[in-house]
């Protein structure tokens, strides 16, 4: 393999740009400040306090009674670990999108048989086909893995019912890539049979890249001890285990980014859940509303996302020229389409984490204002 990339020495100038892509997003100014004490050791007492805070915090935001884990790395790390952990064989992938298809690539990689419920792009997962595929497949599947939201087009999908419909077949589990939504878009994680559901720090949470977070059933747990083999890093037995003899990570976490984490979560419980869901809401109705005034949404109707709004070019609008003018004259960054399939066809913009709807409208205002609308 010939390398084409050269070193371009980080600068100390950059201009400060408000972020409106699907993640990273705006973190607070005293998220990022807390990260700036002096440094400790990873086995020390003042480690158990900070971890054994950042986990409860979470349980007590997410109102769950499921265990939780937090460790150092992207969400995707949960994409690998929870197929290792809970796959012997055969995993059920519906693929509607590029981060649903490349859940199934993960899979696929891991060694494992996967089926694919294949969706066109923007079309939403639906329940009753979830239904059919396993009443009426030969194959014995240890998995259903959904996404909740698919960033690349801007679909949420329904998995609340889809885990209703997972329940009805107890040796199959359930795994959610939440990565883009937990933390903006409320899921009662306990009451739909949601086995594994992952997302990750940069994203809802409105904290610095860095850390994944996972919440795993009881029935996980154990379907992980049942196995011959499992994730190393990621392993529900290892990670839940030594938090409950030692309460710390088995290995060196990323301390700063832990004590962002615990700083932004105490701002996450005091706005409390369905109200952090409700604005969430509001910023995605008013950016829906703008949409269909000017564009058109890309999702299906009635499926679309709490998190990111994927806005169908109809206009022909010159996105990457639009995105550049935005943020010259604004200092805004929104994005483009997702990949070469949607990459002028559609743009997105990121309303999640600390955004509200000012700060939303203040963009859309941009964009008219760059696009000439």
């Amino acid at each position: 393999m010939v390398s084409v990339t050269k070193k371009q020495e980080y600068k100390d100038d950059y201009p400060d740009k408000k972020l409106y892509i699907p993640g990273p997003t705006e973190v607070r100014d005293d998220v990022i400040e807390s990260m700036c004490e002096p440094m400790f050791g990873h086995r020390m007492d003042r480690m158990t306090d900070l971890y054994t805070t950042i986990v409860e915090d979470t349980k007590e935001f997410l109102g769950t009674d499921n265990e939780v884990v937090i460790l150092t790395g992207s969400g995707t790390e949960f994409w690998e670990a929870s197929t290792l952990n809970l796959v012997d064989e055969n995993i059920l992938v519906p693929t509607c999108g590029s981060f649903s298809e490349r859940h199934a690539n993960v899979a696929e990689r891991l060694g494992k048989n996967v089926d694919r419920l294949e969706y066109e792009w923007g079309q939403a997962i639906k329940p009753e086909d979830i239904r059919a595929e396993l009443e009426e497949s030969d194959t014995d599947y240890d998995v259903v893995a959904t996404v909740m939201n698919e960033s690349s087009t801007g679909v949420r999908n329904p998995i609340e019912e889809i885990g209703d419909v997972v329940a009805e077949y107890p040796d199959t589990y359930f795994v959610v890539d939440a990565v883009s939504s937990l933390g903006g878009d409320y899921v009662d994680i306990d009451e739909h049979n949601i086995d594994v559901i992952f997302a990750s720090s940069q994203k809802a949470f409105a904290m610095p890249p860095g850390l994944a977070i996972c919440v795993v059933s009881d029935d996980a747990y154990e379907r992980e001890l049942e196995k011959d083999s499992a994730s190393w890093y990621g392993g529900f037995q290892r990670t839940i285990d030594y938090y409950e003899r030692k309460g710390q990570t088995h290995s060196t976490p990323a301390i700063p980014i832990m004590l962002a984490y615990r700083k932004q979560m105490k701002h996450m419980l005091e706005e409390g859940h369905e109200a952090r869901d409700e604005r969430h809401r509001e910023m995605a109705e008013y950016t829906r509303e703008w949409a269909r005034e000017h564009f058109d949404m890309f999702p299906e109707e009635g499926y679309e996302s709490q998190t990111v709004s994927c806005i169908e070019n109809t206009q022909g609008i010159d996105v990457a020229e639009t995105i550049e003018t935005v943020s010259e004259e604004y200092d805004f960054v929104f994005s483009n389409g997702y990949g070469s399939q949607l990459g002028e066809k559609t743009f997105r913009i990121g309303h999640m984490g600390e955004h509200d709807l000012e700060s939303i409208k203040e963009l859309t205002d941009a964009i008219e204002d760059a696009a000439d609308l």
